[in-house]
């Protein structure tokens, strides 16, 4: 299969350059790596120029859309794969590209997507959560997961994430103009039309946030946002219960590892995501002035 590999940037920076040094190790070695830039005049890069399959195409901040920057990247290759990646997903081992695009050997799969994971020295609970959202057991998702799995069902993330180009073309790709989580949109639709998406635990990123109690609140009001937007299969299925049993599975883990400074921290985190998810699913009912005010992309309420 012909692989190409997208990775949006903006501003980038030494995890940029230890992306793209793990990318030229790869035991699969993609046939195109096309940076699509923000901004030409922040772009440095040394690892780039390396890449003798590298390609870069710079736009303006005011062009940039979470859906369409992707998909204006996606028309550029004709590979029978396209992986996404993240500037700040750093290749865990050499062998990522390689696992990540095994699971299309099933006709039936049209995405896959990664395993993220953290330091657990750098950021102890975002390391168990990450454990938590990506496990070390691979699996295949269809409908028929729906009533077990909720909205896992179509959780997946362009992190570290690949498409069946053909599948992806023929859906017309990422939805455009949308606040936030134009991967678990597009999952939703494959799940809808009866598609399969991959989780690969083999394939690993070190990726992770040390984002504040605010921030939290933010990404997470976006995510709803998102959701009652698009609605579809968001509005069938609960994720309420799903963030209960990591909170609570969390709680349990540090206070048996003796970690009772972290408690709190676990706790005012976890309750910021839950009053930005909330206050996302009613911003209907919200001021506009408050929307500015706790949304993580203003620019959005803008256009």
């Amino acid at each position: 299969m012909k692989i190409d590999v997208i990775i949006p940037t903006y501003k980038p920076d030494e995890k940029l350059e230890k992306n793209l040094r793990m990318l030229r190790k790869q035991t699969l070695q993609p046939d195109r790596i096309l940076l699509i830039n923000t901004e030409e005049s922040l772009f440095h890069s040394k690892e780039f120029g390396k890449l003798p399959q590298g390609e870069i195409v710079h736009i303006k901040k005011s062009e940039f859309d979470h859906g369409g920057t992707r998909n204006r990247a996606a028309a550029m290759c004709d590979g029978d794969i396209i992986v996404l990646l993240t500037q700040d997903a750093i290749p865990a081992d050499e062998y990522l590209l390689e696992n990540l695009t095994k699971p299309f050997e099933d006709p039936e799969v049209c995405a896959a997507y990664g395993r993220q994971m953290a330091d657990w020295k750098d950021n102890p609970v975002e390391a168990y959560t990450r454990s938590f959202n990506y496990p070390k057991e691979s699996r295949i998702k269809s409908k028929e997961d729906l009533p077990v799995l909720g909205i896992k069902t179509f959780f997946c993330s362009n992190v570290c994430a690949a498409y069946r180009k053909s599948v992806y073309d023929a859906m017309g790709g990422f939805p455009l103009h949308t606040i936030f989580n134009e991967d678990m949109i597009f999952a939703s639709r494959l799940i809808e039309k009866d598609k399969k998406i991959a989780y690969e635990a083999d394939a690993k990123v070190w990726h992770w946030h040390n984002y504040s109690a605010v921030e939290q609140l933010k990404r997470n009001f976006d995510l709803a946002v998102s959701q009652v937007d698009y609605g579809g299969l968001f509005t069938s299925v609960k994720s309420e219960s799903e963030g209960i049993r990591l909170v609570k599975t969390t709680l349990l883990y540090f206070i048996k590892k003796g970690r009772f400074m972290l408690v709190p921290h676990i706790i005012l985190q976890n309750g910021m995501k839950y009053l930005g998810y909330k206050l996302g699913q009613n911003y209907k009912r919200l001021p506009r002035w408050l929307i500015l005010k706790i949304s993580l992309n203003p620019s959005y309420w803008k256009m």
